[in-house]
């Protein structure tokens, strides 16, 4: 059997450089045109491993690298808080080395459904006195105080199991920033849970507070019951040393539903007329593992805490090359995008692997929110909704 000669230094670096270029330039599509008509799917992932620099990942000098071997590989690219900026789809990254780690990175696009290119370097957060292992997860909010917060999970080795590898701590980290260029780092969160994950910062102040909804929970993966059951809103009087005294439950997990296991806020919610929008995923057991789906709330404009309606079921969930991956079957959101047009980019990974996007409107989803039945808990109760659905279809053609 004959092998190909191996490309020489200069025509493999041009190959990588060719085919990245290429990634980079290709144009995504829309599909399912017709659809559920809430939103729409786009054919290729807006972000993905490949996309991630060349001189990140490559020694391009001859000497150090003769072979042209890819020095620092990346796992996966997920995971994106997002915000619009100077006119411009931004978003941070989640970048995950081949050593597990990962770190922050932004990109840009002038579409938000493709062009997305890396700024030169990764974001170099300042460490707090107790340094994480590993940071991920950001959720990016321009608040009201006329800072752009970002909060993310920060893990570190749980020191009272120190003969156990796995066991680990979860806090909230912030971050503030006036230009995405300079970062402020802030003492992390502090709640009376054990462990925190996917904590937001609501956009606007409350009472002068600063208001957060949190997941608390009793362990790194589980959640476990009680207090440490749903999302959870709490109140900080600052955001240098923030501390919360109290969490409520405001949206729990609830048996047989799509977050009976657990749940969490996914990005800030969006103000609209009729309320707060937001975007969160649930969580529930099946025989295959754990199934991550993304689902919709709408909170009262004055009692951001206070749920007004909560269609039933998810509103996306994996599908097809999606629910495969480093962690399969998962959707996960902690982005989206509102631009002047009130259309909406709803940034979500698959599989703890890749980026994708779903656009929609501001109107489709109210529209959604406030017109889907709510879960009614029970099997006849699903099964009597379906009823009304076709006996008012029913009476509008006239058959009845």
């Amino acid at each position: 059997m004959t092998h190909p000669a191996p490309l020489d230094f200069a025509e493999r670096l041009a190959r990588l450089r060719r085919e990245h270029e290429a990634l980079l330039g290709r144009p995504n599509t829309p599909v399912d045109t017709a659809g559920n008509g809430i939103y729409q799917r786009w054919m290729h992932p807006v972000v993905t491993r490949d996309h991630v620099p060349l001189d990140w990942r490559y020694d391009f000098d001859r000497a150090r690298n003769p072979f042209l071997l890819e020095r620092i590989g990346v796992n996966g690219c997920f995971n994106a808080g997002a915000l619009l900026w100077q006119g411009r789809y931004l978003l941070v990254l989640r970048v995950e080395g081949n050593d597990r780690k990962s770190y922050f990175a932004i990109a840009e696009s002038d579409t938000g459904v493709d062009g997305f290119r890396f700024r030169p370097r990764p974001l170099r957060l300042p460490e707090t006195a107790d340094p994480a292992t590993n940071v991920y997860d950001m959720r990016l909010n321009a608040h009201a105080d006329g800072w752009i917060y970002g909060l993310f999970c920060v893990e570190r080795h749980d020191r009272n199991q120190p003969d156990d590898p796995t066991a680990a701590i979860a806090a909230c980290g912030i971050a503030r920033t006036t230009d995405l260029e300079r970062w402020e780092r802030l003492p992390d969160l502090v709640t009376r849970s054990p462990q925190q994950r996917n904590v937001v910062l609501h956009p606007e102040f409350v009472d002068g507070r600063y208001g957060f909804y949190t997941r608390p929970q009793d362990g790194f993966i589980g959640v476990g019951s009680g207090a440490a059951g749903g999302i959870c809103w709490g109140l900080a009087d600052s955001m240098d040393g923030a501390a919360i005294d109290e969490e409520t439950v405001i949206d729990p997990r609830v048996f047989h539903t799509v977050n009976e296991a657990k749940n969490g806020q996914g990005p800030p919610p969006l103000k609209t007329e009729h309320g707060w929008l937001h975007l969160a995923h649930g969580v529930r057991h099946t025989a295959a593992g754990l199934r991550y789906v993304l689902y919709l709330f709408l909170t009262d404009l004055e009692r951001p805490w206070q749920i007004v309606r909560k269609p039933a079921g998810h509103l996306l969930a994996p599908r097809g090359a999606e629910r495969v991956g480093d962690v399969s079957n998962v959707v996960f959101s902690n982005g989206w995008i509102r631009n002047e047009r009130n259309e909406v980019f709803i940034y979500y990974a698959s599989s703890d692997t890749r980026l994708h996007v779903a656009t929609s409107s501001v109107e489709h989803l109210l529209d959604y929110c406030l017109n889907t039945p709510e879960d009614g808990l029970r099997s006849a109760a699903s099964a009597a909704a379906v009823d009304r659905l076709i006996a008012a279809n029913a009476a509008a053609d006239g058959r009845e």
